[in-house]
């Protein structure tokens, strides 16, 4: 899951049903760090269910920063988690180079150490994929609130031993990805990756959990083929797009090739041949 280069909610929207919470155990220093930075109300020690006035929460609690729909019955919070949960068992048990995502890169065909830009990055589960690979991942995400999670993410997998050495290779940027490819070098990064929001029809709970609660925060993603555009101009190797299995492809030229899985895909566009490992 990951999130657009531009998002049609304002910090101005945010702020009007968007607030920062904490449970007991929440790190108070944060909570107010975050609501300084985002100009969001703090409300302190609260338990999400009762909160009336805000429809969502950045939630922190001893398993450190979610994101929360509000009232009875909500789902619970939405995390990047890297150490535990899906992405642990993928980084212990995972399919190496032969996943549709590494494919899609290349490294099935090159032992070099690819330099990869993610510009949509959301909460960072490919790059994680393509770090634990061996990539150079820089990650781009706009939208402060996932932002904010994602670098909270990242920071607690430092932590741990043996995601440290993958984390180590991940950089994250805050700002416009378009804008930093507009003005980059061909050859700014070896592939750049992009994954624009999209309605997921997965039934999964936490496919539903997670849109939920992104389309309240990010909104509509409208520039993807801008993005696409100002990727190709700057990729040394290759494009990856990755989209519904039954989407078109984004507007511009045809991709050289197609990856697909059960639910998606992933649309390559070569611009030359990988490099030799070295």
């Amino acid at each position: 899951m990951t999130t657009p280069a531009s998002s049609s909610v304002s910090p101005a929207d945010l702020a009007q049903h968007m607030a920062v919470g904490r449970s007991a155990l929440g790190d108070a220093d944060q909570a107010s760090a975050l609501s300084d930075a985002l100009c969001l109300p703090n409300l302190g020690i609260v338990r999400p269910r009762d909160v009336r006035d805000y429809s969502v929460l950045l939630f922190l609690d001893d398993q450190g920063l979610g994101l929360q729909l509000t009232g009875k019955g909500a789902p619970g919070p939405v995390r990047a988690e890297f150490v535990t949960g899906k992405m642990g068992y993928r980084r212990e048990h995972g399919g190496g180079a032969g996943q549709l995502v590494a494919k899609a890169v290349g490294l099935h065909k090159t032992r070099a150490h690819l330099h990869v830009l993610d510009a949509t990055a959301g909460l960072g589960q490919d790059a994680f994929v393509l770090a634990g690979l061996g990539c150079r991942v820089t990650l781009f995400e706009r939208n402060p609130v996932i932002h904010a999670l994602l670098a909270d993410g990242l920071a607690r997998a430092a932590l741990n031993v043996d995601c440290a050495p993958i984390i180590e290779r991940m950089t994250l940027c805050q700002g416009s990805s378009i804008d930093w490819l507009a003005s980059a070098d061909p050859g700014a990064a070896d592939v750049i990756y992009l994954d624009p929001m999209f309605p997921h029809r997965d039934k999964s709970a936490l496919v539903k959990k997670e849109m939920q609660v992104f389309q309240r925060v990010v909104g509509d993603d409208d520039d993807s083929e801008a993005l696409l555009a100002a990727a190709l101009s700057a990729a040394g190797y290759r494009v990856v797009v990755k989209r519904p299995r039954k989407a078109p492809a984004i507007a511009g030229p045809e991709p050289t090739m197609r990856v697909e899985g059960k639910s998606s895909r992933y649309d390559v566009y070569a611009l030359k041949a990988l490099p030799e490992p070295r």
